[in-house]
């Protein structure tokens, strides 16, 4: 089973090597590395896609990574699919391909670009708020989520009570009233940078959606 290690360390020369050989000594193979967030306060935020070999147990990965002066682990938790990330540059590729499914592909490219439980595209209307399109694993709508709307810009939402203890980010999707949304179960908390890809990303799609197809 593989893992998503969500990591804290200073933007010096030499941290990530560091990092990699505290894993690579206790038996923990790395699969990929993707630099979520270069922080103002000169601490770096990357994620970990990580194997561990027969007997190495998680904690032992935490361990060794926050043995390092000034690295903190900020999240670990299963990650079945490791290989099968997007950049978004990749995503925005995909979408391109097929703009009349614009909406449908950024819904299902989302979790695997934001490391996310599931998402979803919704939309408000007279008649209350209703799905577009959801990935395998997202909830229902509830009558708290009309207090979404209107969506200005990227941004963090408060999960209603029957979703429980769930962070959200979501971003307007050609309009305030409609958005495309993901979510995490418990963690690990959603970074401003994750919300700006995001917002950059849905701006992207709503354009590519109601762009004229090409001949």
């Amino acid at each position: 089973m593989s893992h998503l290690l969500r990591i804290s360390l200073p933007d010096v020369p030499g941290s990530l090597g560091a990092v990699a050989s505290a894993l690579g000594e206790i038996g923990v193979n790395i699969e990929a590395i993707d630099i979520v967030e270069h922080g103002a306060d000169g601490f770096d935020v990357d994620d970990f896609f990580i194997r561990l070999l027969p007997g190495v147990m998680p904690d032992a990965a935490v361990s060794a990574v926050q043995r390092l002066e000034s690295v903190r682990v900020m999240w670990v938790s299963r990650y079945p699919t490791a290989g099968s990330f997007h950049l978004d540059l990749e995503a925005v590729e995909l979408i391109a391909e097929e703009p009349r499914r614009a909406y449908e592909i950024l819904t299902d490219l989302v979790p695997r670009t934001f490391r996310s439980d599931w998402a979803m595209v919704a939309v408000r209307d007279d008649s209350g708020v209703s799905v577009l399109r959801a990935s395998p694993g997202a909830p229902e709508i509830v009558a708290a989520s009309r207090g979404w709307f209107p969506l200005l810009r990227a941004g963090r939402l408060e999960s209603p009570a029957e979703w429980g203890p769930t962070l959200l980010g979501a971003a307007p999707l050609g309009s305030d009233d409609r958005l495309v949304l993901f979510g995490r179960h418990g963690g690990p908390e959603i970074l401003d940078s994750e919300l700006a890809r995001l917002g950059l990303l849905a701006t992207l799609a709503a354009s590519i959606g109601q762009s004229p197809p090409r001949h």
